[in-house]
């Protein structure tokens, strides 16, 4: 039967789904962000992208709280409402940047630690601009040595041994920092002779707020291992719920809760204001104080921001799964250069440097595998810059509880270490215990690199190190040594 005339059959429709059933554009995201690749979907992704928002929303409070309670030199204060319009901004910018660019689930805020060293270090000795503008200096060095490709090359100079110690090291230290968070461990007011830690307050568990964490987490790990999907996040909805109605029906004082308070907000919707965003000084620090203050300051904040991004990148992508054979990072180039212009655009907004945030492992730990999880946590924050009183009602006692779980979850690592090697074995040791004792990253990731240098030396395999690890581990000894290098110098 011959063909009809082209011109007699009306024109195709464009192709709206496919086998599966899905529609172009879903199949053309699913492409770009490799989420069938990874073995993920777009539910996992998006439960992820909604864990790893709740467990860090708490810098939309914390980040203003310690900016905007140190004053410069002049006695001036930074603008609280101010402060959580900009820690919300680039957050979302570069929490979305890191997603489109680098494909890793790997979320970015105002680093803490950082935030307190410009506000009780630097400020004070300076004006807030010139503050700023020490951070914007000190991204802007991390991106050159990430074009150069230094920066991954430090990575990738480091052992596989050490970078699974790194994980573990990260699993111990987000756990603490749940239990010191919901206040199930706290510090105790320095006495001679006392330990530095104790249960809940006097050595005992007290109150409804604490008891809210201790069922979270007894929740979220039944719920793990029961295999549940989305636990964690339910497990946040869950004890969010309960909180607002105990603080509703129980006589409990404000601050037993912390820094957020488990109450519906009588207002919603609040206005940004971005009077902060370009109140930085780049050279102006120069005239207020010596130059060698500011290379020592600017150095100090660098090394912390270095090692601290390598740390979590290598822990959190570990725990996704996504290194590869040689224990390499995927995409890592533009993951540190994403993380370097995070710096400079959290110094240029005047919210301190930002950072990769080690809570993007709890969305990990809910599925998420690529950079569309953080496309929900980007865009979380970016409702945060009109809904910041509504995003400040999950207490840190209902989200620390995923910090604990994904702190087991990282824990699991620890197999992988070859601990019948001790020159492998004591470094993985020493990475591992000083993260969590001094409650940093960076200290666990310097004291091991020095271990690894020394071990290996004391048994004659000094050949073995890579001589980017001997630069590091130099580099370690100034920073750890920093203190008396300042006072040997005169520096005030």
């Amino acid at each position: 039967m011959p063909k009809p005339p082209e011109s007699s059959e009306p024109a195709a429709a464009p192709e709206t789904s496919g086998p599966d059933g899905r529609s172009a554009h879903l199949r053309r995201v699913d492409e770009f962000f490799q989420i069938s690749a990874r073995g993920t979907t777009f539910a996992r992704e998006s439960r992820g992208g909604l864990v790893t928002f709740f467990t860090m929303a708490y810098i939309l409070v914390l980040n203003p709280i310690i900016l905007g309670g140190a004053q410069d030199v002049n006695g001036d204060v930074l603008d609280f409402g101010q402060l959580v319009t900009v820690t919300a901004l680039v957050a979302a910018m570069m929490t979305v940047l890191m997603g489109v660019t680098a494909n890793l689930p790997l979320a970015l805020a105002a680093g803490l630690g950082l935030n307190a060293m410009v506000a009780y270090q630097i400020a004070p000795l300076m004006t807030w601009p010139e503050a700023m503008g020490l951070v914007v200096l000190e991204g802007i060095l991390i991106c050159v040595l990430a074009a150069t490709g230094l920066r991954e090359a430090v990575m990738h100079a480091i052992p596989l041994q050490l970078k699974q110690a790194i994980s573990v090291g990260i699993g111990l230290f987000i756990a603490f920092i749940g239990f010191i968070n919901a206040g199930f461990a706290t510090r105790i007011p320095g006495e001679e002779g006392s330990v530095p830690v104790e249960l809940g307050t006097g050595g005992q568990l007290a109150g409804w707020p604490v008891f809210v964490f201790t069922l979270g987490v007894l929740l979220t790990l039944a719920l793990l291992a029961r295999r549940v999907k989305g636990a964690i996040l339910l497990s946040i909805v869950a004890m969010t719920v309960l909180a607002v109605v105990i603080h509703a029906l129980a006589d409990i004082d404000d601050s037993e809760w912390g820094l957020t308070v488990p109450e519906v907000p009588a207002q919603l919707v609040a206005a940004p204001d971005f009077g902060l965003v370009g109140a930085f000084s780049l050279f102006g620090a120069i005239g207020q104080v010596s130059i060698i203050t500011v290379v020592l300051l600017v150095f100090t904040l660098f090394l912390t921001d270095f090692f601290d991004t390598m740390g979590t990148a290598v822990g959190v992508t570990n725990k996704a799964g996504l290194l590869d054979e040689q224990g390499r990072v995927p995409r890592l180039g533009r993951l540190l250069f994403v993380d370097g212009l995070a710096t400079v655009a959290g110094g240029a907004a005047s919210a301190s440097s930002n950072t990769s945030y080690v809570e993007s492992a709890a969305g990990v730990g809910e599925g998420a595998r690529t950079g569309f999880a953080n496309l929900v946590t980007g865009g979380l924050f970016v409702l945060a810059l009109f809904f910041a009183p509504l995003a400040a009602v999950v207490p840190s006692q209902a989200a620390a509880p995923a910090l604990v779980a994904v702190g087991f979850l990282m824990m699991t690592q620890v197999s992988r270490v070859d601990w019948a090697h001790y020159d492998l074995a004591i470094p993985a040791f020493v990475t591992i215990a000083v993260m969590p004792f001094t409650y940093s990253i960076t200290n666990g990731i310097g004291a091991g690199f020095i271990a690894y240098v020394v071990v290996k030396v004391v048994v004659g395999k000094a050949r073995e190190v890579h001589w980017l690890l001997w630069a590091t581990s130099a580099l370690f000894v100034v920073y750890f040594a920093i203190n008396p290098i300042e006072q040997l110098l005169g520096v005030r």
